[in-house]
């Protein structure tokens, strides 16, 4: 069965997996959905047989139907090699009364890995079969993770260029220095003095610029996106849910067919949706506990119906959640909205004019399936603590967002459901206030000293992402403000008025 997608702001025409790919965001400023979410008509006894890669393509390939099985095949194993340092690429740790699922055994230890590994060989593969001859340029604001990890997938990929967008003071240094050290002649970097929010609305401002699509393709480009948006990035995310799932049957944890929750710590909301659609394709999760740092929005949303981000930005020691539109949400909306395309369009207007909008009363019952809460900054320490106290297991302070939620989860109401935790980030990559947390007090070394200290104290290896930034040299030094990021990407292109 042929899957298509369509905008969820109601332009009409239907594109391919691999158009919806390419372009990243629809011409109307909407999100490419799946016409229909296919269902996983595999056994869980099957699945639990498959190794990730094996699982990888019975998901994908349900929801990319235009790719054939040996392009499929080629950008799955090209994606899960030896770029991961654990064979089974998600291993699950049972810690603390849950399962964490370690997402970030890739090259630049965060979970995006799992999905940008193979963005870029889906993308090529697609810019083939649609006989695309421009150059494809990725243009992708990020809140810390995202952008290393398509800087790595991107780098020196023919036929590509990518530039990032990154908040100057809104990452921790080792990902700053991740990004700001990334070799590859196709790569910029280029930091902003502003938020997160502000790079992305640039970001999704450009992708709607009509004259300054026709400027790029007269140049020879086009834009795609490495962003949460893209559904090549979602794709790839659903697979891991349903892994998860099936490795929990194979290790004996639950018999095929018993309920799980899912635990999500969430920003843009892309990760969680995954494991919506997961459900949505037959995968029996429970409930989907949506945790928030601080910046509680979608906390507050879940809890009246009112999303509103008319509130104060707080930089938190989870920089990769300190966001206030989560984009992604907007898939949800749609679908809860009958896949009312008007209507959607209409909320998203309304965010973007107003600052927020309410849905209505039937939407609401139709997110029962969700649970949100939030942790504090002093929780998010606590838990980071207690994690490691208890279960002698070192989670950094994204995950430990989420455990802290779990725990909240329990206590609200006492559904003892076996739970995955989804671990988005190495310690490693948050040493400071990792260690913070494990030691009480604050410190006075770098971050690299205090990954010293950490893998002492833990004994954990230092991961090679972090051992191989040490003494790289820094690349990309260019910072400029927000409205200024248009006349950067001509001046990276060498487009010239």
């Amino acid at each position: 069965m042929q899957v298509l997608y369509k905008s969820t702001r109601g332009k009409k025409e239907t594109v391919t997996a691999s158009m919806a790919i390419l372009k990243g965001l629809s011409e109307d400023g909407g999100l490419f959905v799946p016409t229909s979410i296919p269902k996983l008509d595999v056994s869980v006894e099957e699945l639990a047989k498959m190794n990730y890669q094996e699982t990888a393509y019975e998901v994908m390939k349900r929801f990319l139907t235009d790719f054939t099985e040996d392009e499929l095949k080629s950008c799955i194993n090209n994606a899960y090699d030896d770029k991961f340092d654990t064979k089974e690429i998600a291993p699950l740790h049972q810690a603390d009364g849950a399962y964490f699922l370690e997402l970030y055994h890739g090259a630049t230890i965060a979970f995006k890995d799992m999905a940008l590994s193979i963005l870029p060989h889906l993308m090529t593969t697609a810019a083939k079969k649609n006989q695309v001859k421009n150059e494809i340029v990725i243009l992708t604001a990020t809140s810390g993770d995202t952008g290393k990890a398509a800087l790595a997938g991107f780098a020196d990929v023919p036929g590509t260029k990518i530039i990032v967008f990154y908040p100057k003071h809104g990452v921790s240094p080792i990902q700053e220095k991740q990004m700001v050290t990334q070799k590859g002649n196709n790569t910029y970097v280029v930091g902003i003095t502003g938020n997160f929010d502000d790079a992305q609305t640039a970001v999704k401002k450009m992708f709607n610029d009509k004259q300054l699509a026709e400027e790029l393709d007269r140049a020879g480009y086009q834009f795609s996106s490495a962003n949460s948006i893209n559904i090549g990035r979602l794709v790839p995310q659903i697979v891991y849910y349903v892994y998860a799932y099936a490795a929990l049957v194979r290790q004996g944890a639950i018999q095929a067919g018993d309920e799980i929750n899912a635990v999500v710590p969430t920003g843009n909301f892309g990760n969680i949706l995954a494991c919506y659609y997961a459900k949505q394709m037959g995968i029996p999760y429970k409930k989907l506990i949506c945790a928030s740092n601080e910046n509680r929005v979608l906390y507050d949303f879940f809890r009246t119906g009112t999303y509103d981000r008319k509130r104060e930005f707080i930089l938190t020691t989870s920089p990769s959640m300190d966001i206030l539109i989560s984009s992604n949400l907007e898939r949800l909306i749609y679908r809860i909205a009958g896949e009312n395309a008007a209507k959607c369009a209409e909320f998203m207007q309304s965010l973007s004019t107003g600052g927020e909008y309410t849905i209505t009363d039937e939407m609401k019952a139709q997110l029962k399936d969700f649970y949100g809460n939030y942790c504090s900054e002093e929780e998010t320490a606590q838990t980071i603590s207690s994690v490691f106290k208890d279960s002698s297991y070192v989670i950094d302070s994204h995950t430990a967002v989420a455990a802290g939620v779990y725990k909240k989860y329990i206590k609200d109401t006492n559904d003892r459901t076996p739970a995955v935790i989804a671990s988005t980030a190495s310690p490693y990559k948050f040493t400071r206030c990792v260690m913070e947390a494990l030691t009480g007090e604050k410190s006075a070394l770098d971050d690299f000293a205090l990954a010293d200290a950490l893998a002492n104290l833990s004994g954990v290896k230092i991961p090679k992402a972090v051992e191989e930034i040490r003494t790289a040299p820094v690349l990309h030094d260019r910072v400029v403000n927000a409205p200024e990021m248009p006349e950067t990407v001509k001046e990276l292109l060498g487009i010239h008025a």
